[in-house]
């Protein structure tokens, strides 16, 4: 399987907090979640819940999956929804090195040697391994060079604080495009894949 990532982000490059749903992430002192909410048109959510349906299994990090099961997992509505009907259909995998017993259904806990279990995922066949969210493993992962994918939906907003997707310090990689448009609210869809280390100017 190929490892994917979709996740949205704002001009200023915050993944933080973007749904505003009750227990969602506060570090640090973040106030202003819930800013992606109603960005997008029409097009634009029908991509997200058909990238969502096309998954063969699903990777998070543990406050994502946490977040994700008390909503998709758990409500009435959420599971109704064609997302949610994805995600109760497939597999899931989260990366944790304490959570036992989860509750979602079909969900298999990743607390060994992670990048060899992350490994065996993507050698297993089948179309994509999707992670959404999950910042501090969509970090670790890039990191690892184990994401062939992703997929970044820019919402037209600044938000002045909040956790960024990508670090401050972290490796150089160069990504190729291979997918881009801006919906009718302004969103801008952008596909990438990772294309080695970037080119720099020689100096002498």
């Amino acid at each position: 399987m190929r490892l994917t990532t979709m996740t949205q982000i704002t001009i200023d490059g915050v993944m933080q907090g973007n749904g505003g749903v009750t227990g969602e992430d506060r570090a640090d002192g973040f106030d202003r979640g819930g800013w992606a909410l109603g960005a997008g048109d029409d097009e634009t959510r029908a991509l997200i819940s058909e990238t969502y349906r096309r998954a063969d299994a699903f990777l998070f990090g543990r406050r994502t999956y946490e977040l994700f099961a008390g909503y998709w997992g758990a409500t009435e509505e959420g599971r109704a929804h064609p997302i949610g009907v994805a995600l109760n259909e497939k597999p899931k995998y989260v990366a944790s090195t304490w959570l036992t017993g989860p509750r979602w259904a079909d969900t298999t806990v990743l607390s060994g040697d992670l990048a060899a279990a992350v490994g065996e995922l993507k050698a297993r066949p089948g179309g994509e391994l999707q992670v959404h969210g999950s910042g501090s493993l969509f970090r670790w992962l890039l990191r690892k060079g184990l994401i062939d994918e992703m997929t970044l939906l820019t919402v037209p907003v600044v938000l002045g604080q909040g956790a960024r997707l990508f670090p401050g310090a972290g490796p150089d990689i160069a990504l190729d495009l291979v997918d881009s448009r801006v919906d009718s609210k302004g969103v801008t869809i952008q596909v990438f894949r990772p294309g080695g280390r970037p080119q720099y100017a020689q100096t002498r």
